[in-house]
């Protein structure tokens, strides 16, 4: 190919990709974001939430963990939407391809976000699917909305429903060592995440798959990692979790490092009425490691 060829192959593909984000400015409104419909919702300050939404049938809205976008649960809302169930899933302020408005990042404001959600796609009877800190996400939904919209709540390696050291909350953990994660996450988040990823997955789990979820990780601004983590590990969900009364399923594995299984998914599971506890031997992150049992496990609770 001559120089003359490869300047029209050229300009043909960027005319291409100049089309292709017209169509999609002309689709999604200024800056390819719908305030209205999918793949964007606007929420009350103006932020707006990337939405994946996959399936048909019952609903099960997915809630991603700390620093985590939507993509997280690809694996399980994959196996899940191919059995007659909607998938839904959204990737929360300031991570993945939402708004990162520097705010927001208290319970109430996330909560809310959530509410924004599925009152756009008009959503009911959903079970509603919490990761890590997304767990009070659902939680204070429930307290500070209600379960107009919401049949069961599964709760997956949940930071519920108080990890911090406190005077009446002895066995938790000392609220200096959060304090000194994220000073070093200030200095390279980056590293270490690296340095520290290993226990969250399985020994036979492959080096891409966990340089994936690594590079999830780093799609959250790290003002929102910090201020996330801050809001995590400073609120108090026991009173929240004790007014409960629907279906729950709390899944936890047994060697997460994170959130270990005797303060966080085993006092949750006796908190919330109609509870069930589900404990998976070995396992920490179960989303990316456990898909498939974790959508079966999920699956046979929606039915």
């Amino acid at each position: 190919m001559d120089r003359r060829d490869v300047l029209k192959a050229t300009a043909a593909l960027t005319g291409a990709s100049l089309l292709s984000a017209a169509n999609v400015s002309a689709a999604t409104g200024s800056g390819g974001k719908n305030s209205a419909v999918p793949p964007f919702v606007a929420v009350a300050d103006g932020c707006q939430l990337f939405c994946r939404d996959w399936g048909t049938g019952r609903a099960a809205v997915f809630l991603a963990g700390w620093c985590l976008p939507s993509d997280f649960w690809s694996y399980v809302m994959a196996q899940i939407a191919d059995s007659d169930f909607r998938c839904v899933a959204f990737d929360r302020r300031g991570h993945g391809r939402s708004t990162d408005p520097g705010r927001g990042y208290d319970y109430d404001t996330l909560a809310d976000d959530l509410a924004a959600v599925l009152n756009t796609l008009d959503l009911k009877q959903v079970t509603l699917v919490a990761h890590s800190m997304a767990g009070g996400e659902a939680v204070r939904y429930l307290t500070r909305h209600g379960a107009t919209r919401i049949a069961r709540l599964v709760l997956v390696g949940a930071t519920l429903p108080f990890i911090s050291k406190a005077p009446d909350n002895p066995d938790g953990i000392d609220p200096a060592i959060f304090e000194g994660l994220r000073g070093a996450w200030k200095k390279d988040f980056p590293r270490w995440l690296r340095e520290n990823s290993r226990p969250f997955f399985q020994p036979d789990t492959s080096e891409a798959l966990m340089e994936w979820g690594i590079n999830l990780m780093l799609q959250a601004s790290l003002h929102a990692a910090l201020e996330c983590n801050r809001a995590m590990t400073t609120t108090d969900f026991r009173t929240e979790l004790q007014k409960l009364s629907l279906p729950s399923l709390v899944i936890h594995g047994d060697h997460d490092v994170s959130a270990p299984l005797a303060i966080t998914g085993a006092k949750t599971a006796k908190l919330v009425t109609n509870a069930q506890l589900k404990v998976y031997a070995g396992a920490h992150g179960l989303p990316l490691t456990h898909a498939a049992q974790l959508a079966g496990d999920v699956r046979t609770f929606m039915s």
